[in-house]
């Protein structure tokens, strides 16, 4: 059980190396090539990569984990994901470093991993959860005492144990992804209720005390649109709105919903609407 952050019971005090011999392992769709750890991680450099998937746990201490320009803190209560043959190097930043790892492989495991998206490193945090904790029980004990089939229940808790951070992996990107939703709420209303005017990315993003940068690539991510994209829907609902009035002509529709020239507006509309804003009233006039 996890009593708090990076104490632990059982075999997660693990200070040695399995690696199974088991040839028929290998034909099965996940088998465990390897579980150990140690207290006192050293640096570990591989430049061309490691032949297996592995999973990391922090136990305690932290260290620094390096991958392609990216240089990440590992503290206590993380995990993390690193594929095989995928170059990186990982060492302690002080002298306890507590670090346990799961090696894995499988006929199917590459396919599993690529419709779960786990095709790069990951770090994900989890403090308070059990099953990642027995399961890594259950495949030290299965390795140590039951010989016969220890090939083929560690395949099923290889399997549990690489959904489970998955799913660690999901609810974290989740959580992530809502606060910035959260944070651009306001940036949504104000485009929602000022969409008629020019609104500037310096003037959005100030709200948020950010950069234009770094605000359009938020909205983005979130909405799975830029900006002025999103203010153009925005924009041309609005015109559509105004053209159903047969009293309002195609300009003032234009000028009226925030395009300041009636040939932009028109070259926009057939670009998102496939014809053009005559015909568009002429179809739904008819």
């Amino acid at each position: 059980m996890f009593l708090q952050k990076g104490v632990f019971r059982g075999c997660l005090k693990l200070e040695k190396n399995l690696y199974p011999y088991d040839p028929e392992s290998k034909k099965l769709p996940f088998y465990l090539a390897g579980i150990g750890g140690s207290g006192f991680q050293g640096r570990v450099s591989r430049p061309q990569g490691y032949l297996w998937h592995q999973i990391f746990f922090c136990g305690g201490g932290s260290g620094i984990l390096e991958y392609e320009n990216n240089s990440i803190n590992i503290h206590s209560g993380d995990y993390f994901f690193m594929p095989k043959n995928f170059p990186h190097c990982y060492y302690p930043e002080a002298e306890n470093w507590d670090i346990r790892w799961v090696a894995f492989d499988g006929c199917a495991c590459d396919d599993t991993l690529d419709k779960l998206s786990m095709t790069r490193p990951a770090v994900i945090s989890c403090y308070d959860d059990t099953a990642m904790e027995k399961l890594f029980d259950k495949m030290v004990s299965s390795q140590e005492t039951d010989i016969l089939y220890c090939g083929y229940s560690c395949s099923g808790y290889v399997y549990e144990y690489m959904i489970r951070f998955h799913r660690y992996m999901d609810s974290e990107a989740d959580s992530g992804k809502s606060k910035q939703m959260s944070m651009l709420l306001p940036v949504l209303r104000y485009m929602n209720e000022n969409f008629r005017r020019d609104i500037s990315m310096t003037e959005l993003s100030d709200m948020l005390g950010i950069t234009p940068q770094h605000f359009c690539r938020i909205f983005k991510k979130n909405t799975d649109k830029r900006p002025n994209e999103y203010l153009t829907e925005l924009r041309l609902d609005e015109a559509k709105r105004l053209m159903s009035d047969s009293t309002v002509s195609i300009a003032e529709a234009a000028e009226k919903s925030g395009f300041r020239d009636a040939g932009y507006f028109s070259t926009v509309f057939r670009k998102h609407m496939g014809m053009l804003p005559s015909e568009y009233r002429k179809k739904n006039d008819s």
